[in-house]
């Protein structure tokens, strides 16, 4: 069960990363006209903080699968399953039909739903909890920067 969880975990990782690139567009001249929240990191920001996640992310889902209960582990994959679906259901809105209501109503769902994760994270391993905070504190920006997308679109 253990290897079936870090498979998983890293396939979850895996259709992120391809889903994010599928449907992610910031080069158009869509989103380049779009007024943008005063507040907005610059764009390095992003090409930093997505590989650490992503990473993180795959190390986490390993880790939890290989030390915490099957219980904990297939209720983590479970949250971070329904997180990725969120955080791609935002991307398709925002970049594809540009429903910027929608996709910040989602982005918020990947913000809860990770939360469990979080917990699962921290206690099964502070470190793993810690590594994972950047990507708690990055979609909860991401979600408040998509709302002030939609209010200002």
């Amino acid at each position: 069960m253990k290897l079936l969880g870090s498979v998983i975990g890293i396939a979850i990782v895996a259709i992120y990363v391809i889903g994010s690139g599928l449907w992610v567009n910031t080069g158009d001249n869509w989103y380049r006209n779009l007024n943008q929240p005063s507040w907005q990191p610059p764009g390095f920001i992003f090409g930093i903080i997505w590989p650490y996640n992503f990473i993180v992310l795959g190390i986490a889902a390993v880790t939890i699968a290989q030390r915490a209960t099957t219980a904990l582990s297939i209720t983590y994959l479970t949250f971070f399953g329904l997180s990725v679906a969120c955080a791609l259901i935002w991307a398709y809105q925002f970049y594809r039909p540009h429903n910027l209501q929608f996709a910040a109503i989602a982005l918020v769902g990947t913000v809860l739903l990770t939360v469990p994760m979080l917990i699962i994270a921290f206690k099964t391993s502070t470190s793993i909890g810690l590594a994972l905070l950047p990507y708690q504190i990055w979609v909860a920006t991401a979600a408040t920067l998509s709302y002030q997308y939609s209010k200002l679109n």
